[in-house]
């Protein structure tokens, strides 16, 4: 099982990862609070995807958040990592992400 802080490193990685795509930012034009929300540890953080980046990832949920990501820790870090494949982890319900359908569309560029 994935560790609160394995779960806030994974989203500071997709953060470093995401700044070092100039071609992924550029998919990404949005300005968006977002909540990921961990069942497994029971934990939640908060951040903003804004042109393209991942930024003030903080501990806590949001939720008014526009974007909320719903899965384990463990699939957290596989989708991160690129071990989950995130139409496939939505079918599987193994993950949830409640947004409206046109950002659903472009975040499917961030994983």
């Amino acid at each position: 099982m994935a560790t609160v802080d394995e779960c806030r490193q994974a989203l500071h990685d997709l953060a470093s990862r995401l700044e070092a795509n100039a071609e992924a930012r550029g998919k990404l034009d949005l300005d968006r609070t977002l909540a990921c929300r961990i069942s497994d540890p029971d934990t939640a953080f908060r951040a903003r995807l804004a042109d393209g980046l991942l930024v003030d990832i903080a501990d806590g949920d949001d939720p008014k958040a526009k974007i909320a990501l719903i899965t384990t820790g463990d699939n957290l870090l596989k989708l991160v990592r690129g071990q989950l494949d995130i139409m496939a982890a939505m079918s599987s319900r193994q993950l949830s992400i409640k947004a409206n359908p046109f950002d659903l569309l472009k975040l499917r560029k961030l994983f």
